[in-house]
């Protein structure tokens, strides 16, 4: 009996000796893969993490010296931090901080050209969509009409804030003096706030101004007025 067993271990010794012989090699080789992807995931990870805080530090700095009214450095902190991390949300964030304390020292230009940066080059759309409604009243501060109508084109519009974007294209409209143009705007603006009475309640008061009804049309639920 105890032969028997010896000759079925040593059997088996073999077929395994077999085996390995045959797929040894790939078994290694996908061992060896698994364990780069394991360590290649957590050093992406440690990666983001380590940008994430080091843009966070970045952004701290630029809110503190805005803040403080040095505005020259504060600028040069934004510019390093959308140079070297641009793609976080502290860029964009970083941007909407400057452009206030820029557009509260008068400093037009510079408020423009952080929202502009935020606008086009940001990864969160809704932070766009904001960047874009300040850049555009900036610009309407200005009277700069057409401009501010382009920057708030349909095609660069987070859906959550489309109501704020047709309420700002129309008041962009009745600054041009294309009040038709504007009650269209604000007519859609109210068809889609259905589930926001105050909005609603200003619009009425925007389109009653402009002795228009201030019920949305059917038309006028679905269409848009262009910039020209």
């Amino acid at each position: 009996m105890s032969n028997h067993l010896d000759l079925e271990e040593q059997e088996q010794i073999e077929q395994l000796k077999a085996f390995w012989a045959q797929y040894g090699n790939a078994i290694t080789a996908l061992l060896v893969l698994v364990m780069l992807a394991f360590a290649a995931w957590n050093g992406y990870h440690y990666w983001q993490r380590q940008q994430s805080a080091q843009a966070a530090a970045l952004y701290d700095e630029v809110e503190r010296l805005a803040q403080g009214g040095d505005l020259a450095t504060a600028q040069r902190a934004f510019e390093e931090l959308t140079k070297r991390y641009p793609g976080t949300t502290y860029a964009q964030q970083s941007a909407l901080t400057l452009a206030k304390v820029a557009i509260q020292g008068q400093k037009p230009d510079v408020a423009i050209a952080a929202l502009r940066w935020a606008s086009e080059n940001g990864s969160d759309t809704a932070l766009s969509t904001v960047a874009r409604l300040r850049w555009a009243a900036v610009l309407m501060d200005g009277k700069d009409w057409d401009a501010a109508l382009e920057v708030l084109r349909a095609d660069a519009v987070d859906p959550e804030l489309q109501v704020a974007v047709l309420d700002r294209r129309a008041d962009a409209f009745v600054g041009k003096g294309d009040n038709a143009a504007a009650i269209e705007n604000y007519k859609v603006s109210m068809s889609r706030a259905s589930d926001k009475p105050d909005v609603q309640r200003m619009l009425r008061i925007k389109l009653n101004a402009l002795g228009a009804d201030a019920e949305p049309s059917v038309a006028a639920s679905g269409k848009v007025a262009s910039a020209k």
